[in-house]
């Protein structure tokens, strides 16, 4: 009997881990319109103490963990784990005594036992006996890895060993745990996605981004960073994933940096984060962040630059879901016609376009301009090709004329090729030893 309530502590606590969700990404933080209205200057702006974790104890916090850091989720969850186990043990306890006691009383009716339930009962004692066998099984699969090794080499050896093992488990089991089908990921990805194609007419003016991508060095950077932030969703490891995001991060830095000649800030930070997540749309983006969340080594998120980004990435994610008309200081009615697409924030006013192109793009402003640069010079070919085909026509004139010239002369000056003078005698080859002819003489009287 006693296994029997062992059995079944076990199958439940397997089962409450099994099953535990973790709690849906809420927008809890850094970025309010509260916090925007009573800003001095127009934009999204975020204090750095609401990344931390809301418990105090230093590391930054993630919306995943309703604001808090892995140690502390941890922590919680635990308490909470341990709740519920001991309300299972307690279950157990009550089903065991009210099997103990109807054992007891059916010990008179076991003398006598009924053929029909001779199989039934060797069935379930069969059952009991298969799942013995697999708790037992687990409990020697586990007992090794409970005992605390001791600890050898530095922390740095440490963290190498655990990238690696980390690399390689997660590698083989990349197709398994990557936006599973128990989750509701997919569906996350598919309404991010969605929601960032309706606000492609956000402009860099409407979020503040101190970034001026006429620049060539800083539309590098703009581009570098979109390139990586895509890329993270072909990466596999988690630190692979969490290193594009890194990158992606030190190029918008970079962005700022040269548009402002001076060092950027967390206010100019976030606005530009914002703006490459709604130019880049990456690809199964909440997908990524819950990845990252779940298998990535805690100590990355909690600290360091990595976490920092990634904690701002988070944030990021979580104003586009969350954007409306107040924060980008616009009505309700214009914020729903762009929704709608009845209508374009450039073309309200008509105008000279503005640098940032006729959506806000400054790629389509190049576009724009290249095209008006072609149109300029088909006008140009145009004239050229005309100008050749008039020059043409003179020539053929020219030429018919001078030929009809020529004609006229030679009809009215005919042409007259007479022989060249030959002396008589020069083809008589038998005269050439006769004396020279006399020469008339004068002679003096």
């Amino acid at each position: 009997m006693r296994s029997l309530c062992v059995v079944m502590y076990s199958i439940s606590a397997f089962k409450n881990f099994k099953n535990t969700v973790f709690p849906p990404v809420t927008y809890s933080g850094p970025v309010s319109r509260e916090m925007s209205q009573k800003s001095e200057r127009r934009g999204i702006h975020v204090d750095q103490s609401e990344l931390l974790c809301k418990k105090g104890c230093g590391y930054y916090g993630n919306t995943s963990w309703q604001g808090l850091c892995s140690k502390c989720w941890r922590e919680e969850y635990q308490r909470a784990r341990q709740k519920q186990i001991q309300e299972d043990w307690a279950l157990a306890e009550k089903l065991q005594r009210e099997e103990e006691a109807a054992y007891a009383s059916s010990q008179g009716a076991q003398s006598h036992p009924q053929p029909s339930l001779a199989p039934f009962s060797k069935f379930e004692e069969k059952k009991t006996n298969e799942k013995t066998r697999k708790v037992t099984t687990v409990k020697k699969f586990f007992s090794p890895s409970s005992r605390t090794a001791p600890k050898k080499g530095s922390t740095d050896r440490v963290e190498r060993v655990m990238d690696q093992v980390e690399k390689y488990i997660m590698t083989r089991l990349y197709k398994n745990v990557f936006c599973p089908e128990t989750t509701d990921d997919e569906k996350k990805d598919l309404a991010t996605q969605n929601r960032i194609r309706a606000l492609h007419w956000v402009t860099i003016q409407m979020l503040c981004v101190p970034v001026d991508e006429e620049i060539p060095e800083v539309s590098d950077n703009v581009v570098k960073a979109i390139t990586d932030i895509i890329e993270m969703d072909s990466r596999r490891v988690p630190r692979d994933k969490l290193a594009c995001i890194t990158r992606c991060s030190k190029h918008i830095f970079n962005a700022i940096r040269i548009t402002k000649t001076e060092p950027a800030s967390a206010d100019d930070f976030l606005p530009t984060l914002i703006y490459i997540v709604l130019k880049a749309n990456p690809p199964r983006l909440q997908s990524n962040i819950q990845y990252i969340t779940r298998f990535c080594n805690p100590s990355r998120l909690m600290t360091g630059e990595d976490g920092y980004y990634f904690t701002n990435l988070c944030c990021a994610v979580a104003f586009i879901e969350k954007l409306d008309a107040q924060s980008l200081n616009l009505s309700p009615e214009d914020f729903e016609r762009y929704m709608s697409g009845q209508a374009s924030p450039h073309k309200q006013e008509p105008g000279p376009r503005t640098p940032a192109g006729p959506d806000g793009s400054p790629a389509l402003s190049t576009a724009h301009q290249n095209l008006e640069l072609l149109n300029g010079l088909g006008v140009r070919q145009e004239r050229v090709l005309e100008a050749a085909r008039n020059l043409e026509s003179d020539l053929i004139s020219w030429r018919e004329a001078v030929e009809r010239e020529v004609q006229e002369i030679l009809a009215k000056y005919p042409l007259e090729i007479r022989p060249p003078p030959s002396a008589i005698d020069s083809d008589n080859v038998e005269n050439d030893r006769l004396p020279p002819p006399l020469q008339p003489q004068v002679f003096a009287g």
